[in-house]
């Protein structure tokens, strides 16, 4: 068991989990987007729909998805800060069916010309997060390491190209997980956690790679 199981993060409270894991979702989506948020649909399920309100989750993750940490002050201010900031947003309930009680799906958008963002992660105890699904791809992973998201073609190859290029680079892979939609072609994801900061120069590299279709990366610097 973690030490943050029993006391939970340095925070702005009420909750761990509907609160500073709200913060956590929302700020790891910004990151993830990687472009300025314009507008941000927020749609709640199970406890955080039922609850969250009374938690503050609303307040909490659009904190988050401003790029506000767990222990910032302004976290009750967060409606009005968007406002000034020009940031649209709007909550509403889902029913996502067999996921954990406190998930919330993203859906975030910003310059016409940036592809909108599509997120759906959970708080599941003491401030921590796990992300279930990006653009409607499952995937797995907790935020806490510099993460590297490749979409590509489901073609022999680009896995090797991939992990040869982080490689050469010198960089350590924590953990890499792949997933795909069928077993005969389509599209596949890589979800890389790496030991470090990946370079930009790699990032941009491996975009205009073939079969990449899409390249999004988490990096754990402010």
């Amino acid at each position: 068991m973690n030490i943050f199981d029993i006391i939970g993060p340095v925070m702005v409270g009420p909750s761990s989990s509907h609160t500073a894991g709200a913060v956590r979702i929302g700020l790891i989506s910004r990151r993830l987007f990687g472009k300025e948020i314009k507008e941000a649909k927020i749609f709640f399920s199970g406890s955080f729909l039922d609850t969250g309100k009374g938690h503050g989750t609303d307040k909490a993750l659009l904190a988050g998805l401003l790029g506000m940490k767990v222990d910032d002050e302004n976290i009750p201010k967060s409606f009005e800060i968007a406002k000034d900031k020009g940031v649209k947003f709007s909550f509403s309930g889902i029913d996502l069916g067999d996921v954990h009680p406190n998930t919330v799906k993203l859906v975030l958008s910003g310059d016409k010309d940036v592809k909108p963002l599509e997120i759906i992660a959970s708080s599941i105890g003491g401030g921590r997060i796990q992300v279930n699904e990006l653009d409607g791809i499952q995937v797995n992973f907790c935020g806490d390491y510099p993460t590297l998201i490749v979409h590509n073609v489901d073609k022999p190859g680009h896995v090797t190209e991939v992990t040869s290029l982080l490689a050469h680079e010198n960089i350590n892979l924590a953990t890499m997980q792949l997933y795909r939609k069928s077993r005969t072609g389509g599209n596949a994801v890589m979800v890389i956690e790496c030991d470090s900061e990946v370079p930009e120069h790699i990032i941009s590299y491996l975009r205009y790679m073939s079969g990449i279709l899409r390249v999004t990366y988490l990096s754990m610097e402010d």
